[in-house]
């Protein structure tokens, strides 16, 4: 691993010093080539210099501890000692965390799709407040949402919406939130106050660029029809809707949002190729062996994979066993240390099957 890391640092000081170079500096293209090349490797040269820092502390400690007679210098050295091996162990493991290959999505905008699930009204009104809380955890980020398409129930709720997110960093945040979300409570139609169980389910799919999927034009056939729902004179009287269909794969994808046919085509060809990149990751995903596959939470959108308790104020996320008390907050799109715990949890058992495999 050190061998590794020498490696690196050499390499970031390569391209450290490149980022002087004249002709390095007055190519914009390079110049961004290279300073990203350097932002990448940069976490791990700071940790690892960390990690030298406090390996030579420990050496100045235990030199001091062998000609100190004084008690008091003595136990302070002694503590000194204690405290950064503890912090030692703790640097070394953040470097393996580090070192663990990067997923290539993690950089990627996102399409989000939710879906109303089991529980009829109920379950399209707990859509739309699902929605609300990623708008409002984007919001908390500087992240941007574009609605690409939505379907409104008779209550108010959502039958189904999807959009793109885009930020920095958006998949690597919220890539574990695929899977079925499900709410317990009393439904505002409930005369006999029972406590009822529905759920919405939450696909995020990276956004792929077109170097990802390259979709053929003999591949698709496109159909117009009438824009549907609210938008004014142009609504029922134009042709600006759009339905792409992936002939190979069968891949169907509307798109409304917008009056211009043409910005609907283009919306919905984002959508179609971020759903043919997801199923080309399945298949690959499925051609790899067992063990792997189990290493990681595979997001498939069919497990159950959190719980809004709303009697009890109460988010319990049933992949890594956190429950918090706080519903009212995370419906406000406080998902921060859900975010944070997932990401810790997987990274931890993605190092676990790479030390396994070591």
């Amino acid at each position: 691993m050190f061998d590794r890391l020498d490696q690196i640092e050499a390499r970031w000081k390569e391209l450290n010093e490149a980022l002087s170079a004249p002709e390095i500096m007055n190519d914009s293209a390079t110049f961004q080539k290279t300073a990203k090349a350097q932002g990448e490797l940069a976490p791990i040269v700071e940790k690892y210099q960390e990690y030298k820092q406090v390996k030579q502390g420990i050496a100045d400690s235990r030199v001091m501890l062998e000609g100190e007679t004084d008690p008091d210098m003595l136990s302070y050295a002694q503590e000194e000692l204690q405290s950064l091996e503890q912090k030692l162990v703790a640097v070394e493991e953040e470097l393996k965390i580090l070192l663990l290959p990067k997923d290539p999505n993690d950089e990627k905008n996102i399409i989000l799709e939710i879906r109303a699930g089991t529980g009829g009204d109920e379950a399209t009104l707990f859509a739309a407040e699902i929605f609300r809380m990623y708008m409002r955890y984007a919001e908390s980020r500087h992240w941007k949402v574009e609605v690409l398409s939505s379907s409104d129930s008779s209550v108010g709720g959502l039958k189904e919406v999807i959009a793109i997110i885009e930020g920095k960093r958006v998949y690597s945040q919220l890539k574990y939130e695929s899977g079925v979300h499900r709410v317990q409570r009393v439904p505002d139609t409930e005369t006999q106050g029972r406590v009822h169980t529905s759920a919405v389910t939450v696909a995020v799919l990276p956004e792929a660029e077109d170097v990802d999927i390259k979709i053929e034009a003999k591949d698709i056939r496109i159909d117009t029809f009438c824009s549907s729902g609210p938008g004014g004179q142009s609504v029922n009287t134009t042709y600006s809707a759009v339905r792409i269909t992936h002939l190979p794969t069968n891949t169907v994808v509307s798109c409304q949002d917008e009056k211009s046919q043409i910005k609907n085509r283009e919306k919905g060809m984002r959508v179609l190729r971020s759903r043919l990149y997801e199923l080309e990751q399945a298949k690959q995903q499925e051609a790899l062996a067992k063990e792997r596959r189990s290493m990681v939470g595979s997001g498939d959108r069919s497990e159950k994979i959190r719980t809004y308790n709303f009697p009890q104020n109460r988010v319990s996320d049933h992949r890594i066993g956190l429950t918090v008390h706080q519903l009212d907050q995370v419906m406000e799109g406080k998902l921060q240390p859900f975010v944070d715990a997932l990401v810790t949890h997987f990274q931890a058992e993605k190092l676990k099957a790479d030390t396994t495999n070591a």
